[in-house]
């Protein structure tokens, strides 16, 4: 109920991927996260944060750190207003992925799809970065492109140790989108990066 309550995009874009990811596919993988011991009393960053789920629901679940990252001013500017509303301590900072430098303990993140031509192979670059900045990572992605995701995580050294697959809804919010809601098939990736 209360990942529910994190606000959405205001103005999203469709060049940076801008999809709320849904509360209950959120508190889910927060939950695994947190069964998996990779929450509690953990270090835990969002990347690509958006409005903050993943940081929220790291926070509820007792991380003892949590930075939420987003080349986003106006998502960052939305985080920041619901955690210091709620009164989470969570640090939510402007910055491109590629210029995130603290190592965590875990990341947790929803990266763009790639969908969009802009956007092509920005999913890589979010899990490079999880490979250099922390020894876990939680990340969701299209059903269809997990074999490529596994060649990447292999190549960098690192291993897949569990998946779970969800239907995500994403509800039409630009010109191009054609029905009002349109399902796709996700896949949660734990990947182990040491």
């Amino acid at each position: 109920m209360i990942l529910q309550k994190v606000p959405i995009f205001r103005y999203p874009s469709p060049n940076l991927e801008q999809y709320l990811t849904p509360a209950n596919i959120a508190a889910d993988i927060i939950s695994t996260a947190y069964q998996f011991g990779d929450i509690e009393g953990k270090f835990v960053v969002d990347l690509g944060c958006g409005t903050g789920i993943f940081a929220v629901g790291s926070y509820i679940t007792g991380a003892k750190k949590i930075v939420g990252i987003d080349v986003d001013k106006k998502s960052i500017e939305i985080a920041k207003k619901h955690a210091e509303d709620n009164n989470f301590g969570i640090g939510f900072f402007v910055k491109n992925v590629k210029d995130v430098k603290e190592k965590c303990d875990t990341v947790i993140m929803n990266p763009p799809f790639g969908a969009q031509k802009s956007n092509q192979k920005a999913d890589r670059k979010f899990i490079e970065k999880g490979f250099e900045i922390s020894s876990v990572i939680y990340s969701l992605h299209l059903s269809k492109t997990i074999s490529f995701i596994d060649k990447l995580v292999s190549s960098l050294g690192g291993k897949i140790d569990y998946s779970k697959d969800y239907i995500f809804p994403i509800k039409s919010v630009f010109e191009f989108h054609n029905k009002r809601v349109a399902n796709f098939d996700v896949t949660l990736l734990k990947i182990n990066t040491e």
